[in-house]
């Protein structure tokens, strides 16, 4: 199968790379650093402090300008925009490299976020204009196995590049892909518009400025205390500035986010469910990368590759995720997906201790792979079910705006849970305080489970059969029915 591009056709196959090689290096980076913090930590002499900063300097960035970068692409072409973040995601990524303490690397990876936020959510806009319909559920299905597998596989591929080479190289091999993707996004991708509304700076500014003062009020609450005024002042501005991001965005003729989007049913409990989903589990990852290193003892290789039963089930089962969606509905895979997680998750902090065999925890990695996999592409079919063609952008780009969010609030309380029970990096001062901070993380899941519950069932009325092998054949057209 093959779709058009101008005058020319272009293999289903090559869109779908195309879309997905650069958003994967987007969500890689999410957690691909989490490997290499204790050898960040003894090489640049981070502290705790600073290891959360250098993982949400990341995706803060990256949920802030994520909107806005939707908008200048509605405006300007939504793959000038998509190829402009590529750009700056592969120079910021060489910076990451070649910075010589944890100050330089943070503001490093705040511009890596910018990158990140104009790749992620117009990669799946693109990805949807370029596939014939009765090809989209089976393309987002890859795209989020791809998207989940970029997550989930982060700190397997941090822990063996850190381990072969150095940490510096988790960056360096950014470089090349971004040089492969600027061409393939130009020979497969259309530059489609969207409606050329101007620039929202002022609700991005109150946007991100909100969300930064709420995780630097979390963030700080154990040292600062947290009825202080550094603390208590953090969190209010930042809600306050969060408010009012909302009150603009419901006057404004141009928003950032149109509030009308939530008045859809599926649009808002997915929207809920990513971002309790990624709070939970991402924030958990955080903690349960760096339990197998420093209590374990494990090298940054082994704790990936102790993980692989989670990283490695969303590759096989989010694609598969496209293809039944249509069939059993995208509510059933979410509320098992989230179940499944939550189980996980639960079963990991339930049998936590300094010396845990690794088939105790092995059923806990299953479950939670199993979870991610299957809620991956149903999330991003929910949230763009009864979207018009003309707002998929914004509808996207708020899903990703919101998960990015999820994962950094995510990190910053449960790392707050874990410094507040008097977690420290050294082995036994380690899992006291990492089970209950697991624990919340999979409470936060089970909610989201709860959530799925009221999604509407989202079958689809009618399904086309596939045929899998036409995906790098070109074929004609069908010709609709009379």
């Amino acid at each position: 199968m093959s779709t058009s591009l101008g005058s020319r056709r272009i293999p289903v196959w090559l869109a779908i790379t195309a879309a997905s090689l650069p958003m994967f290096m987007a969500t890689l980076d999410n957690l691909v650093v989490t490997s290499a913090l204790p050898v960040i930590h003894e090489d640049l002499g981070a502290s705790v402090e600073n290891l959360q900063w250098i993982t949400n300097a990341y995706t803060l960035s990256f949920a802030a300008f994520m909107l806005l970068a939707v908008g200048l692409g509605d405006r300007f072409g939504r793959r000038h925009v998509f190829i402009a973040g590529i750009g700056i995601f592969t120079v910021a990524s060489a910076l990451c490299a070649v910075s010589g303490d944890p100050t330089a690397l943070i503001a490093a990876r705040a511009f890596e976020g910018l990158g990140a936020a104009a790749v992620m959510p117009l990669s799946l806009t693109l990805l949807v204009g370029s596939v014939p319909d009765r090809f989209r559920s089976l393309a987002i299905g890859i795209w989020g196995g791809v998207s989940g597998l970029g997550v989930a596989v982060g700190p397997l591929i941090g822990g063996a590049v850190v381990e072969g080479w150095n940490w510096q190289a988790i960056f360096w091999i950014n470089v090349p892909v971004g040089v492969i993707a600027v061409p393939l996004a130009l020979m497969a991708l259309p530059n489609t518009l969207g409606a050329r509304l101007r620039a929202d700076v002022l609700g991005v500014l109150l946007a991100g400025l909100g969300v930064l003062g709420l995780v630097f009020g979390i963030v700080r609450g154990n040292d600062a205390g947290w009825g202080s005024l550094q603390v208590v002042g953090s969190l209010t501005l930042g809600a306050a500035l969060l408010v009012a991001f909302v009150i603009r965005e419901s006057r404004t003729t141009a928003p950032l986010l149109p509030l009308r989007l939530f008045r859809d049913r599926s649009f808002s409990l997915a929207n809920i469910v990513a971002m309790t989903f990624t709070f939970g589990a991402f924030g958990a990852v955080f903690i349960l990368i760096q339990f197998l290193q420093v209590v374990q003892g494990k090298t940054p290789l082994e704790a990936g590759v102790a993980t692989m039963p989670w990283t490695l089930a969303p590759m096989v089962i989010a694609p598969l995720t496209g293809l039944f969606a249509p069939r059993v509905g995208t509510r059933v895979l979410i509320v098992a997906g989230m179940v499944f997680l939550s189980a996980g998750l639960f079963e990991i902090a339930l049998t936590m201790t300094a010396d845990v065999s690794y088939l105790t925890m092995l059923p806990g990695f299953v479950l939670a792979g199993i979870g991610m996999g299957l809620a991956f592409a149903p999330l991003s079919t929910a949230v763009l079910s009864n979207m018009a063609p003309d707002d998929h952008a914004k509808a996207s780009g708020t899903n990703s705006t919101l998960r990015e969010i999820g994962v950094a609030l995510g990190i910053a309380v449960l790392t707050a849970v874990f410094t507040g029970a008097g977690g420290q990096l050294t082995p036994t001062g380690y899992v006291g305080a990492a089970v209950p901070s697991v624990l919340v993380g999979a409470s936060v899941v089970l909610f989201a489970a709860v959530v799925a519950l009221f999604l509407p069932a989202g079958r689809a009325s009618r399904t086309v059969p596939v045929d899998l092998a036409e995906l790098g054949t070109p074929q004609p057209e069908p010709v609709p029915a009379a």
